[in-house]
């Protein structure tokens, strides 16, 4: 299996997501439901709209938050993880 990291991803056409604040609030449209993404989580989405690889965003995180770089890695893939189980990101 490929790193998640270095995967390409692009936002499912059945998520929508609006900023509020530092954070990200997505509203699946198929199923209708929510999920909150904290900063971290909104710079990753971010990142995936723009089309950038996730692991690009891996120094300018570790630049603002005190996280060690395996953590922060670990909890990136964890998260795409989450992204696409729950069909809001796929492979591009």
């Amino acid at each position: 299996m490929s790193d998640l990291l270095q995967s390409q991803w692009r936002i499912s056409d059945q998520a929508i997501a609006n900023a509020v604040a530092d954070e990200t609030v997505i509203l699946h449209l198929g199923n209708g439901t929510y999920y909150g993404l904290d900063p971290i989580g909104a710079k990753l989405w971010e990142a995936l709209q723009e089309g950038e690889l996730p692991a690009t965003i891996c120094p300018a995180l570790l630049e603002t938050y005190d996280v060690a770089p395996e953590r922060l890695e670990t909890d990136l893939r964890d998260l795409l993880g989450e992204l696409a189980a729950n069909d809001l990101i796929e492979p591009a």
